[in-house]
């Protein structure tokens, strides 16, 4: 199996970028449907039965599962899916989901790095049922029109989303090149409700991007990681190496609304600041871990700064977790997503598709951080202004104009003057005194 096919990205159905796994399964009991719509049926429930990371199966008889889908007549394919997706809401996994063949190739993004959407990134918000945005693409139109990590998608084009899956919702949001489609959002934090008429576009995906600032006499490394697709790790060792060349000082590695993408990436990544020290530990339904550690092949030993924030899940957060519980880097920003969880895509027949949730994951520390996040080392809110302000003007963020990068750069500016990472987190965690 490669190892790019774990996705720990977030639900998300509308932008992720995951890789692929094609499977065979050779099953006997078959012979008597293949190339029917139990076919599908059946793989389904073989894949989920071998490799869901709950035995108990949310406490569900699988067994008798099998033989209630299979002793059903299907007269077309739309019912065997339906059949699919109501044997799948009985693990009440949103993480675990089938996709019609529409909707696998709408998550597929081609060699080029683009696809046409309006650019979010959507999880099923368990504490409410309503439609999350994990975080908007950087440069989409989602991001342009102030769409935001968080936001709750009540209404797509007029429909509610009340009840509503993430594939039936991404089937209304995707579309034609050019064409609009108006979501209608609930600001949980403030409680506005919000209309965007949000033009569908091609979005180009650039994982990585760097520039070199000097900032008080300091060379910092300024790195935006957007996503941990395929070519992530590429991208940021080509990034890291320049910087070196470059002469740099210490660097900032801005992880905010990243939705995550591939564990090997963030393993990868992660390597390159890391000497030694564990990285991450994978524990699949027999409660067996796999650990995955640093090779003493790091890239750099300058400080390091990570910013987070809300819309930072899954491998951003196994990035950093690995970094703050190795005591590499200080983490600034605020709470993370909280994302746990490790999937496996895979092809089944017809061109349909199935992502099921195979693991959990720790920090090295044992953290369990699903639904909890990671708590940043030094903590900056961002006020209604800051975000008005960077939302009307983005060419303020990631400036001293952005309070999280301003509070980051301060940060990394200590440590490169020789302070510990104790000592600044320490000092940054004390109320002034009057």
């Amino acid at each position: 199996m490669s190892k790019r096919s774990f996705v720990i990205g977030t639900t998300a159905a509308v932008v992720t970028a995951v890789s692929f796994v094609g499977i065979q399964i050779a099953n006997p009991s078959w012979a008597g449907f293949r190339s029917s719509p139990k076919e599908v049926v059946d793989e389904v429930w073989q894949i989920v039965n071998r490799e869901y990371v709950d035995a108990t199966f949310n406490q569900t008889d699988w067994e008798s599962k099998r033989r209630d889908l299979l002793d059903r007549d299907y007269a077309s394919d739309e019912q065997a899916y339906d059949a699919i997706r109501e044997a799948l809401e009985d693990l009440d996994d949103p993480y675990t989901r089938f996709l019609d063949p529409k909707q696998y190739a709408s998550m597929q993004i081609d060699t080029s790095g683009e696809l046409t959407g309006v650019g979010i990134t959507l999880s099923a918000n368990e504490e409410n049922e309503r439609l999350t945005v994990v975080s908007p693409v950087e440069g989409s139109p989602a991001f342009k029109a102030g769409i935001q990590a968080r936001d709750i998608i009540t209404a797509i084009d007029g429909t509610s989303t009340e009840g509503m899956d993430i594939n039936s919702a991404v089937n209304l949001i995707r579309g034609e090149e050019g064409t609009v489609v108006k979501l209608s959002i609930l600001r949980e934090e403030t409680g506005e409700e919000l209309d965007f008429d949000i033009t569908r576009a091609r979005i180009e995906l650039q994982a990585v991007r760097h520039e070199m600032r000097d900032e008080g006499g300091y060379q910092v490394g300024y790195v935006r990681l957007t996503q941990f697709s395929g070519n992530a790790a590429e991208g940021m060792r080509a990034a890291v190496k320049e910087l070196e060349t470059d002469g740099v000082d210490g660097y900032i590695l801005d992880l905010r609304s990243n939705p995550g993408g591939l564990l090997y990436s963030s393993a990868e990544i992660a390597r390159m600041f890391l000497r030694e020290g564990g990285i991450v530990s994978t524990i699949n339904r027999k409660g067996i871990p796999d650990k995955i550690s640093a090779n003493r092949r790091s890239l750099t030993d300058k400080p390091l700064v990570v910013l987070v924030d809300g819309g930072s899940a899954s491998a951003s957060e196994i990035l950093s977790g690995a970094l703050q519980d190795n005591n590499r880097a200080i983490i600034v920003g605020t709470q993370t997503f909280g994302k746990g969880l490790v999937q496996q895509v895979h092809s089944l027949s017809g061109g349909a598709g199935l992502a099921v949730t195979i693991a959990r994951y720790r920090t090295p520390n044992g953290t369990d951080i699903d639904k909890k996040g990671i708590l940043p080392d030094i903590e900056i809110e961002m006020t209604d202004a800051d975000i008005e302000r960077l939302s009307n003007d983005r060419e303020l963020v990631a400036t001293p104009d952005d309070p999280q990068y301003a509070t980051a750069l301060k940060a990394l500016t200590r440590r490169m003057a020789g302070e510990s990472r104790s000592q600044i987190i320490s000092s940054s965690l004390t109320p002034a005194v009057n």
